[in-house]
């Protein structure tokens, strides 16, 4: 639980930087062995690219970073419940777990297809709950 949280607040910091840039707060973190290999936030309003979410360019420089396309022995942390494109680039990668810390109830996976992930890749939700809601709370607070 310790490592979740530690990790959590990397993405998190992630998170932080999207929301500086007018984008939604969303934040991600790959980690192997305990070291961060990939990075990642939205940036689909700077490069106009609406695939372009934490997960994916996270997912991205991770792959880059191993040199191979399966990130099984890896730990994605990501601020918010991972949307079906995003589950699913994640099964095609293989993420061996995924750690997020508020659920999505709009877009979330998990409300349309919880078997969406690879069948040996292991969900935590709920990490740092309340800092990952509080984020994304204020920032459509701000837009309204």
């Amino acid at each position: 639980m310790e490592q979740d949280e530690k990790f959590m607040r990397e993405a998190l910091r992630e998170a932080q930087a999207a929301q500086a840039e007018g984008e939604i707060p969303i934040g991600a973190v790959v980690v192997w062995k305990g070291r961060i290999i990939g990075r990642g936030h939205n940036l689909t309003e700077r490069l106009r690219d609406s695939t372009a979410h934490a997960e994916m360019i996270a997912i991205t420089s991770a792959t880059e970073t191993m040199g191979g396309k399966y990130l099984s022995d890896c730990t994605l942390y990501v601020t918010v419940e991972p949307c079906p494109m995003c589950a699913g680039a994640l099964a095609w990668s293989q993420m061996g777990r995924i750690v997020y810390g508020a659920p999505d109830p709009r877009r979330g996976y998990s409300l349309f297809s919880p078997s969406l992930l690879h069948p040996r890749t292991q969900v935590t939700g709920g990490i740092l709950l309340e800092d990952c809601s509080a984020l994304m709370l204020s920032f459509f607070r701000d837009k309204r």
